[in-house]
This record gives structure tokens, sequence and C-alpha cells, in this order.
């Protein structure tokens, strides 16, 4: 009977992951048909709302005369220069204040102090002090990038079971030693939640320093795309950087579960045990 209800549970969960699989494209296949709606029956300029076969064109075009690649270039450098100076300098840091509460306290204030002021604010005095260039564009994704991994990083190392800390210094571990075999794999499920965020806010960054002062990037393109009123343009850039983000969110849980392949399925573990 346990094997049965095993079996159904397994059943049940693969159904669902292929139907999710079938009604991705029916969303995508509705949302082009009510866009192509909104633009007949408003009878909007192309300015306004272009249809998705324009949009389609103009991306062609963007790609034909390498504008589109050669910008999404200089943003995607941007990003993954901010997203790992954020990462690493925020796991660090999150370490350190995971271990030592005292300095927790001293230093929690000006850590939530420079996020309650917005990106927006702080990319222009970036931008003065560092150039319109590559370095204040990976500072400004840094930024946007570090609380959320810092945060994430204090959670997941504290999360860590005391009996196993325990266990660790009665075995007269090092504290390398207790930080590779217990510490890291222990809070490696929350560090990645943090490294997801961080990777779809990398993009935010990127785009939020070329707004303020760019001369390459896709926020310049968007920026280029709205000046001229090619509105078809600014969807190219703007769906341009979504994929970016879903595919540095693609990649970070596939490392997920390559990371996490020691975690076994609760259902098999139960098929297994019965």
């Amino acid at each position: 009977m346990a094997q049965q209800e095993n079996f159904a549970r397994i059943n049940g969960v693969r159904n669902w992951q292929r139907s999710s699989l079938l009604l991705l494209p029916f969303t995508l296949a509705l949302g082009l048909f009510l866009w192509y709606a909104i633009v007949i029956i408003g009878e909007l300029q192309a300015f306004i709302l272009p249809s998705p076969h324009l949009v389609w064109q103009r991306f062609l075009r963007a790609l034909a005369d390498g504008s589109l690649s050669q910008h999404a270039i200089v943003t995607l450098s941007e990003v993954l220069g901010g997203l790992v100076l954020g990462v690493l300098s925020a796991s660090l840091l999150g370490y350190l204040l995971a271990k030592s509460r005292r300095l927790e306290r001293l230093l929690a204030p000006y850590v939530v102090a420079s996020q309650s002021i917005p990106i927006v604010a702080i990319a222009p005095l970036l931008v003065i002090w560092f150039g319109p260039g590559l370095t204040s564009k990976v500072l400004i994704c840094a930024l946007i990038v570090f609380f959320p991994v810092l945060i994430n990083t204090i959670v997941g190392l504290r999360s860590v079971p005391a009996d196993l800390q325990d266990l660790m210094r009665s075995l007269e571990a090092t504290r390398w030693q207790t930080f590779t075999l217990l510490e890291l794999p222990a809070s490696m499920p929350v560090l990645l939640g943090g490294l997801r965020i961080g990777a779809t806010l990398s993009v935010i960054g990127a785009v939020v320093g070329e707004f303020v002062g760019a001369d390459r990037g896709l926020g310049f393109l968007i920026n280029v795309g709205r000046g001229q009123y090619d509105t078809a343009l600014v969807f190219v850039a703007v769906f341009t950087l979504i994929a970016m983000a879903l595919i540095l969110y693609g990649l970070v849980v596939l490392l997920e579960k390559r990371l996490l392949s020691w975690r076994q399925n609760p259902e098999d573990l139960g098929l297994i045990n019965s």
C-alpha cells in the first residue's frame, strides 16, 4: 500500500511538471493574441504600441546590423562583474556577521541605512566619482546585489544545527574543516536562494547605471529608442534584458541542482524504504 502511494505521488508530480511545460506555450500564445488584439482594436500607432510583428522585424534588423549584440555584451559584462563582486563581498561580510553578534550590532545600522537609499539616488554619484564607464556600472550592480545575498548568508549560516556544530568541536575539527564540511553544505540551499535573487537584481542595476550615464548597453539602447520614438527598439531591448535575467536565473537553478544533488528526493526515499 505504501509503495502504491509513493508511485501515485511521484506520478502526480511528473504529471504536474508535464502540464506546466504544456501551459507555457499556451500562455505565450495567449499573450501574443491579446497584444495583437489591443493594437488592432485600439488602432494604436506604432510609436505608442507596436505590434509583435513590428517588434520581431526590429529585432531582426538590430541583430543583423550588430547593434543588439554589441550593446547586450556590454550590459552582460556589467551584470556579471557586479554579480561576482556583490556575491563575494556579501558572502564574506555575511560570514563575519553570522559569527560575531557584536560585529553585527556594530555594522547592522550602516548596512540597513545603505539599503534605505534608492539605488537611483546613489547611481548618479557613482557615475560622477568613477566615470560613465564599466566601473560605475559594476559598482551599481554590486550594491543592488549585496543586501539580499548578505541576509541569506547570515540566515543560512545561523540555521546550521547546533548539535552538528558541537559534534564538529568534539571531533576537534578546525574552523576551515567546520566551514567546508558542515556550514557550507548545510547553508547551501539558503545561499543559492540569495544568488537567485541577486542574479535577477544585477540586471536591474546595470540598466539603472546605463540610464544615468552611458554610451553603450541595453539601457542606452532604450534611451535611444525612446528619444527617436522607436518604441519597437525599446521592446527589443526590454525583451533582451528579460531573456538575460531568465538565463542567469536558469544557470543558478542548474548550479543548485548540481551542488545539491546529494539531497535525495523525499518521494524516492519513501519508495526505497518501502
